[in-house]
C-alpha cells in the first residue's frame, strides 16, 4: 500500500474499518494531541467513507469550546487533558456528525508541557456511542512516558483505533 503512514497504525484501521462495515457502524473522531493522525489512518483504508463519518481536529482549547462546544469551565476546572474533557470532545463529536460511535483523544506529546500529575506521555481516551446512556462513561487516562512526540503520537492513535472496534456481545448463557 502506498502510504507515508507507519504499516503498524494502517492495519489497525483497516480492522478498524472492516469491524465497523461489517457491523453496519459510522465513526467519528475528537483529536487533540494526535493532530489528525487517526482521521488520516481511517481514510488510508479504501472505502472508508462509507465507515468514517466524521474528524475534528481541535488542538486549541479555543478550538475544542467554539468547534466542539467543551465548556470553558470545564477546561479550566479539569484542563484539556482529562477525563472530562475527553467525554465532552467525544459526545460532541457523536452530536455533530452521523456516527454510531465516537472516540475523543486529548493529550501531551511533548516534549514540553507535562506537569508531575500530568507527565509528558499522559494521554486521555473517551469513547461515546449514540442512544446510549450518557451517564455510562467509557474513558480512560494512559501514561505512556516520553517516548518522543512521534511515539507518544503513535501509541496514542493505536489506542483509539482499538476504541472503535465494536465490542463483542456477552456470550449467550447456558441453558
Amino acid at each position: 500500500m502506498d502510504t507515508l503512514l507507519p504499516a503498524d497504525l494502517v492495519e489497525a484501521a483497516s480492522r478498524v474499518i472492516a469491524a465497523n462495515r461489517a457491523a453496519g457502524r459510522r465513526l467519528a473522531v475528537a483529536e487533540s494531541c494526535t493532530g489528525g493522525l487517526v482521521s488520516a489512518a481511517l481514510t488510508e483504508i479504501n472505502g472508508a467513507s462509507d465507515v468514517f463519518d466524521a474528524g475534528f481536529v481541535t488542538y486549541a482549547n479555543d478550538a475544542k469550546i467554539s468547534m466542539l462546544g467543551v465548556s470553558s469551565d470545564v477546561l479550566e476546572t479539569f484542563g484539556a487533558v482529562s477525563i472530562a474533557v475527553a467525554w465532552s470532545m467525544a459526545q460532541a463529536a457523536l452530536c455533530k456528525s452521523g456516527a454510531d460511535v465516537a472516540v475523543a483523544i486529548t493529550g501531551i506529546a511533548g516534549p514540553g508541557g507535562g506537569s508531575v500529575k500530568k507527565p509528558v506521555g499522559t494521554v486521555v481516551f473517551a469513547r461515546a456511542e449514540r442512544d446510549a446512556d450518557p451517564a455510562d462513561v467509557h474513558a480512560d487516562r494512559k501514561e505512556f512516558g516520553d517516548l518522543g512526540r512521534g511515539g507518544i503520537r503513535l501509541q496514542a492513535a493505536l489506542c483509539a483505533l482499538e476504541l472503535l472496534m465494536p465490542r463483542s456481545a456477552p456470550p449467550a448463557e447456558a441453558p
